[in-house]
């Protein structure tokens, strides 16, 4: 597609797309011929993802560019701000992985390769090793970042919450959304398209995590209710025990 097709379907001008490429966030275009630029569906997802970390995020241009080359800054980000990161990853260099050092993320969070190994061993990040040094895709990078915020509020070793604690949530995880996809998947075959059904997605997983979250809280202070009042709170499945 050319330049005023780029901009129809992405609703951005061409001004703001060549700052896009620019600081380096948009995939080089193919050329054809000389003077001559053919945009992809690549093109219009990856502009798309900048405009939403920009919006739903707050992140500027500028750090939006210093995570994608594997600097993490210590930014603070809502989970629902990494597929759209981890979009811009694909469009930006294919199927090669771009991947964050854990060196530039020692800064703020001095623990983050303990943690990065411990969380690699349970099964809930996948830390590679290679000549680079320990490196992580931005997703798990933003789990270990969580974690190094968890221990600046006294959730460490010493008060008995090691990393591995977290272990129960993989198992979790695979329950909650292996359902969701399963039911996601009976429901819309045969009923919606491939763009509809991309259009739904793209609000409900993050719409879905807050609704998650919000039974989440309500059920662990109905626990500790019920804790401080002097029950016993039954282990609602032994499996997920970490001290077996």
């Amino acid at each position: 597609m050319k330049m005023r097709d780029l901009e129809a379907k992405t609703g951005v001008n061409r001004e703001t797309i060549r700052v896009y490429f620019r600081k380096g966030l948009l995939p080089e275009p193919a050329r054809p011929a000389r003077n001559v630029a053919d945009y992809s569906d690549e093109h219009v997802r990856a502009i798309n993802a900048v405009r939403k970390l920009q919006r739903e995020s707050g992140l500027t241009l500028a750090q939006i560019s210093k995570m994608l080359n594997g600097d993490s800054g210590g930014e603070r980000l809502g989970a629902s701000a990494f597929p759209h990161l981890e979009e811009l990853v694909a469009a930006r260099v294919g199927f090669e992985r771009n991947l964050v050092s854990v060196k530039t993320m020692l800064s703020h969070s001095p623990k983050a390769l303990d943690d990065a190994r411990a969380l690699d061993r349970i099964g809930l990040v996948e830390l590679i090793e290679n000549g680079k040094g320990p490196q992580l895709s931005v997703t798990d990078a933003g789990l270990v970042s969580l974690w190094g915020r968890m221990r600046e509020h006294g959730f460490d070793e010493n008060n008995g919450f090691p990393p591995e604690i977290l272990g129960y949530y993989v198992e979790a995880a695979n329950i909650v959304a292996g359902n969701e996809a399963r039911m996601f998947l009976e429901r819309i075959e045969g009923r919606i398209d491939t763009e509809q059904a991309a259009d739904m997605l793209e609000f409900a997983l993050p719409t879905m995590l807050d609704f998650f979250g919000l039974i989440r809280l309500k059920t662990f202070l109905a626990n500790i209710g019920q804790s401080t009042a002097g029950s016993r709170l039954a282990d609602p499945d032994p499996s997920f025990s970490q001290d077996s």
